[in-house]
């Protein structure tokens, strides 16, 4: 057998294999997709029912994420609607603080249309831990004080850190974070009741979540 159908045999067992194991591939990832999927599902419902609870809505929040992409609010990043028997009983917004510390601060909030807030939970951040990393419920309750706190224009000066006039504690030796954190909310939720409110069918320009 000379040089080149030894090459060529090998070639074509080389080839059989990769065919082999993108086939295995294939297989193993169609059987478990559906499988994972489902768990990343319920793991975003559990996420978004800590800021809007379970007794809101009936219809599926999932499938009403729309992307905010707007130049007058680019710190908003999504939006989902909570519906009850065809009624929207309230929003979550999906926002980013772009002031923290150590960087952008990813926060997701549940408010009703009268503006009481009903929820926050921080989903990304890059804060010091053991000073800014308190704006997470495994370390501090500090974000659960937004639960059910009322926001309007009228009281708007009152969304700040008490440092700067407001209503928030700040943490010691740590300002800057809670501070984005509350900006980030107070801007949320003016968006939320000066705009989203006012004009909800405004809703049906921003493309649909992948």
């Amino acid at each position: 057998m000379n040089i080149s159908k030894i090459t060529l045999k090998y070639a074509l067992i080389l080839g059989l294999i990769a065919l082999l194991s993108t086939a295995v591939s294939t297989g193993v990832y169609l059987l478990t997709k559906g499988r994972i999927d489902d768990v990343t599902a319920m793991q975003q419902r559990n996420l978004l029912e800590e800021v809007v609870p379970k007794t809101y809505f009936d219809n599926d929040v999932l499938g009403s994420c729309k992307l905010l992409q707007l130049e007058n609010a680019p710190y908003l990043n999504r939006i989902y609607i909570a519906k009850k028997s065809e009624k929207t009983t309230a929003y979550f917004i999906q926002s980013t603080a772009p002031d923290g510390y150590s960087g952008n601060i990813v926060l997701l909030m549940g408010i009703e249309p009268n503006g009481n807030l009903l929820g926050v939970r921080t989903l990304e951040h890059k804060e010091t831990p053991g000073l800014g990393d308190k704006i997470e419920t495994r370390v501090s309750d500090w974000i659960l004080s937004f639960t059910n706190k009322l926001f309007s224009v009228e009281n708007e000066a009152e969304w700040n850190v008490k440092k700067d006039g407001g209503l928030f504690d700040q943490f010691t030796g740590a300002t800057i974070t809670p501070r984005a954190v509350v900006n980030n909310i107070r801007q949320s939720a003016k968006w939320a009741l000066t705009e989203l409110v006012q004009n909800p069918q405004m809703i049906d320009q921003f493309k649909d979540c992948k």
